[in-house]
C-alpha cells in the first residue's frame, strides 16, 4: 500500500548533451526512496519536437517484475499543433 509516491524522471545522456528531448522514462518510488514502479513514455520524435506541451503519448507503468499495471493514453486533442482548440484529456 502506498500513501505517497515520488516520481523521478531519468535523463538520457544524449538528451543532456544535445539538449534534445527523447522519450521519457520515470522511476516511481515510495516514501523510503525504493522503486516500486517504472514508467516509459511512448511517442514519436515528430510529436516531441512540434507539439511538445500538447503532444499525444502513451505511458506504460510496470511493477518491478516488469508486469504492466497501468497504461495512460493522451490523444492529440487539436486540429493543428499550432492552434490547440481542445483541453487535453488523459
Amino acid at each position: 500500500q502506498l500513501d505517497r509516491i515520488i516520481i523521478h524522471q531519468q535523463v538520457e545522456l544524449l538528451e543532456a548533451i544535445l539538449g534534445t528531448e527523447t522519450s521519457s522514462k520515470y522511476e516511481i518510488k515510495n516514501h523510503l526512496g525504493q522503486r516500486v514502479y517504472f514508467a516509459v513514455e511512448e511517442n514519436g520524435c515528430f510529436d516531441r519536437k512540434l507539439c511538445s506541451p500538447i503532444r499525444s503519448f502513451t505511458i506504460r507503468i510496470a511493477d518491478n517484475t516488469g508486469r504492466e499495471v497501468i497504461t495512460v493514453n493522451r490523444p492529440l486533442r487539436c486540429n493543428s499543433c499550432w492552434f490547440p482548440c481542445f483541453l487535453q484529456e488523459v
